[in-house]
């Protein structure tokens, strides 16, 4: 049987387990949307957006470590009624038939299995996140000085693997220390930018294995870190549940008695406590409200979208045929990627829309000021017809 279908049974579905892993990720377009709406009025909340990796990784290091603490489960699992247990593997030998196996004993998480599953869930998701951001705009400079051929020195593979100096800074500094370490910061992006597709393609794999092997009843873990922790999701039962409640007022009351000093001072850290944990219940709240009214408009405007979208006019008419060369014009070079005029590499491409060609903005400018025609086909044209791309194709 390849599916619980019924959610019989302390292992979680492949569908509960997904849902749990997709709420992070949730959460934040959800928090992210919100604080750029009030930010239109609040500008302060920039502050907020400028740093926001930072922010939703100190927001769920919070939410993960209060929900590990109370109920051995992370901020997502407990919200589907999911426990984290730590794995024992007692090997089992039978007497009778000479044979042997292995038994899956559960317990609860020790101290060290809480504060890796923290890791896992925060920190490594935010080194993850940060290093997208290097990647994507390593490689938006190198596409930049390909399209127009600026100065900006995007990443490369060569210049990293044999050592060739590239332009740091245009402006020279007399700082020899401040070089030196923007140097420095230079060849760990372009070492970023080299590796962290490999690294990326390597996790995903991991992962897309790990769920489903995890489909097929294969293995009790749903990923690789979760069986290098020793730790199974388990769906919890229902004294388990019960018992959540008694369990955090325990550990509050625990905290409670550890308090030192006059009564006085006793109250006022009391008052505060409680203050926190009031903040940190309705926080839980207002996150788990906020996710599902997200969900509930991204489907609805989904829908919306999907129905404006719905082809109620006719296709599109076929595009016009392509202009024929003239025979007196300057002939195409072999290599699309160059100028016909000056067969070089096309800096800043444009095209002559009377025709359909491009080339360089200088060669085809000086071309139809003197000439007023296409140089290919031979097409009257004026400058006015000119257009720049930003993709050279």
């Amino acid at each position: 049987m390849l599916f619980q279908v019924g959610g019989e049974g302390t292992r979680p579905t492949f569908f509960e387990m997904a849902a749990a892993q997709q709420l992070p990720a949730s959460l934040r377009a959800a928090l992210t949307y919100s604080l750029g709406v009030f930010a239109l009025r609040r500008s302060f909340l920039h502050k907020i957006l400028d740093y926001e990796d930072e922010f939703f990784a100190a927001l769920m290091l919070i939410l993960e470590g209060h929900s590990l603490r109370t109920t051995d489960a992370s901020f997502a699992e407990s919200l589907y009624g999911l426990r984290r247990k730590s794995v024992r593997l007692k090997l089992r030998k039978d007497s009778v038939r000479k044979d042997s196996s292995e038994e899956v004993q559960h317990s609860g998480l020790e101290k060290r299995q809480r504060i890796l599953s923290v890791v896992f869930l925060v920190v490594l998701p935010y080194f993850k996140s940060k290093l997208n951001a290097i990647y994507n705009k390593e490689r938006e400079a190198r596409l930049r000085e390909s399209l127009w051929g600026t100065e900006d020195q995007g990443f490369d593979e060569t210049d990293f693997f044999t050592g060739e100096e590239s332009i740091v800074s245009r402006e020279p500094s007399g700082n020899e220390e401040l070089s030196v370490r923007v140097q420095l910061a230079t060849k760990i992006k372009k070492f970023i930018a080299v590796c962290y597709p490999w690294i990326h393609a390597s996790s995903e794999g991991l992962s897309f294995t790990y769920q489903l092997l995890y489909l097929l009843d294969a293995t009790g873990f749903y990923s690789l870190g979760l069986q290098a922790l020793g730790i199974q999701v388990c769906r919890a039962t229902g004294q388990e549940l019960m018992d959540t409640s008694s369990r955090i007022s325990k550990i509050r009351n625990h905290e409670r008695e550890r308090l030192r000093g006059p009564p006085w001072l006793k109250s006022v850290q009391g008052a505060l406590l409680s203050c926190s944990y009031a903040v940190l219940d309705y926080a839980q709240t207002g996150l788990i409200a906020a996710v599902f009214i997200f969900k509930m408009m991204e489907w609805w405007y989904q829908s919306a979208e999907e129905r404006l979208s719905a082809p109620t006019v006719y296709p599109p008419p076929p595009p016009p045929p392509a202009p024929t060369m003239a025979k007196e014009g300057i002939p195409l070079p072999p290599n699309r990627s160059l100028c016909a005029l000056c067969l070089q590499k096309r800096a800043n491409p444009s095209v002559v829309t009377v025709s359909g060609f491009v080339f360089c903005y200088s060669c085809v400018f000086k071309y139809v000021t003197k000439y007023k025609r296409c140089p290919v086909t031979l097409i009257p044209a004026s400058v006015d017809q000119i257009r720049r791309l930003f993709h050279d194709t």
